[in-house]
């Protein structure tokens, strides 16, 4: 089934048309810093990282090394009311979760040694006591978090990096759904999620990343530090409550 005829030609009468077909902006209007904006809600895309059941379920990865995944909670809270919202003012809903190889053919030893420092085999890969693969495409922990789910028409992506545009078509999505402006969400926000936004900026995106929406199980420092290196380099931030304002407002 196709995703979206946003970016296909047309045939009449034996003759093809390259244009596109039409977008009317949906203009919406955001608080935000470091400045408040206006976005186009028709070419906007809410990215969805990493919400998983390894780093946000207790028998999960995380859980499961001893980190303390409390502070994923509002996180998980929030989307709940961001994704619906988003699906009802016709805001493309992307999911981006680690989903690895079961071969772990593309994955490169740095990033397998980050998830497994002391090489005890833990990281990637490894079993659950649930049996579980760790971060393994079709796994329980690759899964999302009880409490969201993607429906049809959402768009799910699986990735293999910090970053959900590495080594994925997540890029080549976007374009064909003729989106310009990122709202990123999800965890951990100092480093997939940040990770995502800076590549996304560096492709020529507009990012904005939404707090509250988003979590870390780092020191709270890391976030905030997130937080003004998005603002003062990459892009901007805004409120949960602030873009379910103006999503509900499109949508009514």
């Amino acid at each position: 089934m196709m995703t979206s005829p946003r970016n296909r030609w047309s045939f009449m009468d034996g003759r093809i048309d390259l244009r596109r077909p039409d977008l009317p902006p949906r203009p919406a209007e955001l608080p935000a810093l470091p400045a408040p904006l206006t976005v186009d809600l028709a070419r906007s895309a809410l990215l969805v990282v990493d919400m998983q059941n390894d780093f946000c379920a207790e028998g999960g990865w995380l859980h499961g090394i001893g980190v303390d995944i409390s502070p994923l909670a509002p996180a998980i809270a929030a989307l709940r009311d961001l994704v619906p919202a988003a699906r009802a003012a016709g805001v493309a809903v992307v999911w981006v979760n680690w989903g690895n190889r079961e071969d772990q053919a593309n994955l490169p030893p740095g990033v397998a040694h980050v998830y497994d420092p002391e090489g005890r085999g833990a990281g990637i890969g490894a079993r659950l006591p649930n049996g579980s693969r760790v971060l393994t495409k079709g796994s329980w922990g690759a899964a999302l978090v009880d409490g969201l789910a993607a429906e049809p028409g959402d768009i799910e992506v699986d990735k293999y990096r910090m970053s959900g545009f590495w080594d994925t078509p997540l890029d080549s999505i976007l374009r064909n759904l003729r989106v310009h402006t990122l709202l990123l969400a999800g965890v951990n926000s100092d480093q997939c999620v940040y990770s995502t936004l800076v590549d996304g900026a560096c492709l020529g995106y507009d990012v904005v990343l939404v707090d509250g929406a988003c979590a870390t199980t780092s020191p709270a420092f890391c976030h905030e530090a997130t937080l003004y290196n998005t603002r003062q380099c990459y892009g901007f931030s805004t409120e949960t409550a602030d873009l379910l304002a103006a999503l509900e407002k499109d949508g009514s």
